[in-house]
């Protein structure tokens, strides 16, 4: 759900942007990267590129935006270009581990700290497996298991068509399954089974 605005999105209203998506945007490319500089540089280029279209866009435009999707669409091509632009590097795997950028809450009151313990290591394990997968496989599971996006969602941030996104995100959920073995049924991700999605 996008949060509200007094007006259509703009460079004016841009802090207040930056302030609701940051957090969200950073999770988002250190699952897709898996390094945490590397999504601070993403986030920041992502912003400056958002800043600068919403400058060139008229207020027809704006007001039309929908701009949740459009901010992971511009987050997901400035990851797309960094990693092909970039040799593989080691992926710093303890950062995924890390509970403020995996952005996790409950509305269940504050989680033990062996429920927190148990549900990191396997957030870990799976984001470890998400990135062993190719981009296209990885941006899907990554929206729909991490983040929790519907089909519809997905479709329009990655501009794929619903049947294709479904595709994807059965191809990873396979690949995933092959990688994690038995402990596959283990993991949720807002409550959804990963092997329940497949």
């Amino acid at each position: 759900m996008q949060p509200p605005f007094d007006s259509a999105p703009n460079v004016q209203n841009f802090e207040q942007i930056v302030d609701d998506y940051q957090r969200r945007l950073y999770g988002f490319a250190l699952r897709m990267t898996g390094n945490r500089e590397d999504a601070e540089e993403i986030v920041q280029d992502s912003f400056v590129r958002a800043y600068r279209a919403l400058g060139k866009m008229s207020a027809e435009q704006r007001a039309d935006l929908r701009l949740q999707p459009w901010l992971y669409t511009i987050t997901l091509n400035v990851t797309r270009n960094r990693l092909r632009s970039k040799r593989p590097s080691n992926v710093a795997l303890d950062a995924l581990a890390d509970p403020d950028a995996l952005l996790r809450g409950s509305n269940e009151g504050p989680p033990q700290p062996e429920a927190i313990v148990e549900q990191n290591t396997e957030i870990a394990l799976v984001e470890r497996a998400l990135l062993q997968l190719p981009m296209h496989l990885r941006a899907a599971a990554t929206l729909r298991f991490i983040e929790g996006r519907s089909h519809p969602e997905i479709a329009e941030i990655l501009h794929q068509p619903i049947g294709t996104v479904k595709s994807h995100v059965h191809r990873a959920v396979r690949i995933l399954r092959r990688i994690l073995g038995p402990q596959i049924g283990r993991f949720t991700s807002e409550g959804v089974p990963l092997h329940a999605l497949s």
